[in-house]
Parts: C-alpha cells; structure tokens; sequence
C-alpha cells in the first residue's frame, strides 16, 4: 500500500512564494513518475508538473516559468517551488504517484494567493 503525504500550503500574497513537499511510503516501484494536480473550486482538477525518476519535467503552460519540480529519490520526495504566486493559483494541490497500472493520490494541501 502508498500513501502519499503533502505538506507546505497556506495563505500567501500575490507574488509570494510557497514550497510543497509530498512523501511517498509504501511499495514504490523505482520507475515512476510523480506530479502536482490543483483544483480550484467549481474547476476540473488539472495537471500542474510531472517529474519522472530520471529527471524528466512538464509543466502546465501557465506555471512556467514560475513554478519548480524537483524529487529525492531516495527520500520518494517530490516538491513544488512555486514563486510569483497569483491569485488564480488558488486551489487545492494534489500529490499524484503512477507507477505501472497504478494511480495513488495524496488528500491534498490548500494553497490560497490573496490579491
């Protein structure tokens, strides 16, 4: 069994910063790719970055530039650096694992940018 556990939301303003962390526990395969999903309210949930175990990055068109994912393989950390943070980032930000066959979530951290 994963669990995945997500840290680092908040309150912050416009322009500010925030670091998510999610540790992953559990049976993990070694190849996997781990992700940040948000969902803002009355909005679908959507893919924010994807980092796969050799490094690999995408990023949604509307936090380049702005927002970091990095991971600790050995600790099956992932984080999120976000900077310039806006008001439309607000949201609810989920912890995504995929390992083959298999999609786990984390319970999710909010994250709110006030204007």
């Amino acid at each position: 069994q994963v669990q995945l556990v997500e840290s680092g939301g908040g309150l912050v303003q416009a322009g500010g910063s925030l670091r998510l962390s999610c540790a992953a526990s559990g049976s993990i395969f070694r190849t996997n790719v781990m992700g940040w999903y948000r969902q803002a309210p009355g909005k679908q949930r959507e893919l924010v970055a994807g980092i796969i175990s050799d490094g690999s990055t995408n990023y949604a068109d509307n936090v380049k530039g702005r927002f970091t994912i990095s991971r600790d393989n050995a600790k099956n950390t992932v984080y999120l650096q976000m900077n310039s943070l806006k008001p439309e980032d607000t949201a609810v930000y989920y912890c995504n694992l995929k390992v083959p066959g298999v999609n786990y979530w984390g319970k999710g951290t909010l994250v709110t940018v006030s204007s």
